[in-house]
């Protein structure tokens, strides 16, 4: 196992090809390791690490802590609603306040973008970043890459589309990142009020058509609808965009070849995928959350011997 060329966490966008194989190597070993009798290994025994979560979350914030606690580390939880964060204080003084405890590590999701990045400049700790806004979430698109990896072989030359809100994911921009690294052709599909202007200058192909997207691709990774990032309304009504932009078994049926289904999580079925879809043999969903432990292992094991 090499070292990695960062410090933190904060983005796909500040790794290498090399870091990226070097994590996604290492997490294929731990993921042997998680399917032992005994998931443990004491690889992080007397590191502490902090979950500071200033967003709801359910899928990241178990992956993490069990990835941790795998690896034997000591996990602190901390959560916004009922924090002092409330009374007015500052991110800064909050994880400082964290940090006097004598915590090595901070895995921490918040609302605004770039709130890791500021912290990983005024901390000594190493930073995760576990979802800031709409702009990054790097360890969904490295476990995302190596589900992807694990049922087709090198990416290099696979066509994958990303279909649903681009505009508010920070799942879409990770994986373009990520993807792109790794030598796949990316394509982006929804309506076009859910496209980010001038989104193809990363170098992706955009489609406003479901139908034309899954017939290119080897690879659809749905994205939900994030109601709760949107001020306005971006289209009519959630029936209008599931005629549209919805996924069921029989368009996956049509296709003269086999794709592979994927979805972060979490989905709204009967919106971005039907259930008969979301639980069919082109789906690999839940292997995506099985795999978010081992990759989320590598991510801290690697930061840690930084």
């Amino acid at each position: 196992m090499t070292k990695l060329s960062v410090r933190h966490l904060l983005g796909i966008k500040n790794l290498n090809e090399n870091d990226i194989q070097t994590i996604l190597d290492t997490a294929a070993q731990f993921k042997e390791v998680i399917n032992r009798p005994i998931k443990k290994v004491p690889s992080l025994r007397d590191i502490t690490i902090a979950n500071v979560f200033f967003e709801n979350s359910t899928r990241t914030r178990l992956s993490f802590e069990l990835a941790e606690k795998r690896l034997s580390a000591d996990v602190v939880n901390f959560s916004a609603s009922g924090s002092s964060v409330t009374k007015g204080e500052t991110l800064l003084d909050t994880v400082n306040n964290i940090l006097a405890m004598k915590v090595d590590m901070i895995v921490m999701r918040h609302s605004s973008p770039g709130a890791p990045h500021y912290l990983s400049t005024r901390i000594p700790a190493n930073v995760v970043n576990a979802g800031d806004g709409t702009h990054e979430h790097p360890t969904q698109a490295l476990l995302d890459a190596f589900s992807m990896r694990e049922k087709l072989g090198d990416l290099a030359g696979k066509k994958i589309a990303i279909i649903g809100d681009i505009t508010h994911s920070r799942v879409a921009l990770s994986n373009i990142f990520c993807l792109q690294k790794l030598g796949a052709e990316i394509m982006v599909c929804g309506p076009s009020t859910l496209i980010p202007k001038h989104l193809d200058e990363l170098g992706v192909k955009i489609s406003h058509n479901v139908k034309e997207a899954l017939a290119w691709c080897d690879v659809a990774n749905v994205l939900r609808i994030q109601l709760e990032r949107q001020q306005i309304k971006y289209f009519p009504s959630l029936r209008e965009y599931s005629l549209y932009y919805g996924i069921n078994k029989a368009m996956l049926d049509d296709l003269n070849k086999e794709i592979v289904l994927m979805h972060p999580g979490p989905i709204n079925r009967g919106v971005e995928l039907s259930s008969d879809a979301a639980d069919s043999p082109h789906s690999i969903i839940l292997d995506q959350v099985e795999n978010g432990v081992a990759v989320r292992m590598a991510v801290l094991y690697l930061l840690a011997q930084q």
